[in-house]
């Protein structure tokens, strides 16, 4: 496990994959473009400090200790990973919730964004616009036409790359809120669409969640209190939150639920 530089390029292609940023369609091209996106959007301080962490992952997971956080009056364990290195990021927490939404589902789901396949077999669709994998539709999902209809349609950390790390014209919030929408006409009556993403990333998605414009039904505010460690919180607890400070990446979290439109 990340031996050689060349597994750490390996590793950042993958995060930005499974962050919903495509290789292709992004906004910056070519080895040294990856590098600076990279380090715009984490910090420089993140592109040394993310292979150390690879290299850290094998011996640190073994000794974490269980932890748990709550979640609408539930107890959901915490996840740890070497993918991804979910042990000190907000997969932590997001893999839990996802996994908890599925298991309170019978009917069709759709993922928008390929995230929980990197954690295992699922057995539903997912749409992704840029990673290619088997099984995967590579569609805008402001664009897919299908006459499928899903009981849940759910997305980790996706929506807001949207706008945002891909090469398209226009305001982030407004793309986003069209595939907001888009999702919304492809649920069955009384389905679902529900997603996280985090706070202090995209300034954007940011105004829409602190102006009450973003449109969701439902939402819930996980502020993270230590590397390992998230509480459910009001929303003015999280607004102002940064992106990356103090603990890598995010530090608090939006889970939208928003209903079929009518």
């Amino acid at each position: 496990m990340a031996r050689c530089p060349q597994h750490w390029l390996v590793h950042m292609r993958s995060l930005c994959l499974v962050w919903g940023v495509g290789v292709e369609g992004h906004l910056y091209s070519g080895f040294a473009g990856r590098i600076q996106w990279f380090a715009r959007r984490f910090g420089w301080a993140e592109v040394f400090c993310l292979p150390l962490r690879i290299l850290a992952s094998r011996f640190v997971v073994p000794f974490l200790s269980e932890r748990h956080f709550e979640f609408r009056g539930e107890q959901l364990p915490c996840f740890y990973a070497h993918y991804n290195i979910t042990w000190c990021n907000e997969r932590a927490v997001e893999v839990p919730l996802a996994r908890w939404y599925l298991e309170q589902t019978e009917g069709p789901v759709l993922e928008v964004g390929h995230v929980l396949g990197h954690y295992g077999s699922h057995g539903h669709l997912v749409l992704d616009k840029y990673e290619n994998a088997e099984g995967l539709v590579n569609e805008d999902i402001t664009q897919w036409q299908t006459d499928r209809r899903f009981e849940l349609i759910l997305s980790v950390s996706t929506f807001e790359h949207i706008g945002f790390d891909d090469d398209v014209d226009g305001a982030s919030g407004d793309k986003i809120k069209a595939a907001i929408a888009a999702c919304r006409a492809l649920l069955q009556p009384g389905g679902r669409l529900v997603f996280t993403v985090p706070l202090g990333y995209n300034p954007d998605l940011d105004q829409l969640i602190e102006s009450d414009h973003l449109g969701q039904n439902r939402g819930w505010f996980l502020l993270r209190h230590g590397p390992r460690e998230w509480k459910e919180v009001a929303k003015h607890q999280v607004m102002g939150t940064r992106f990356g400070r103090p603990y890598p990446f995010a530090n608090a979290l939006l889970v939208a639920e928003f209903d079929a439109i009518q």
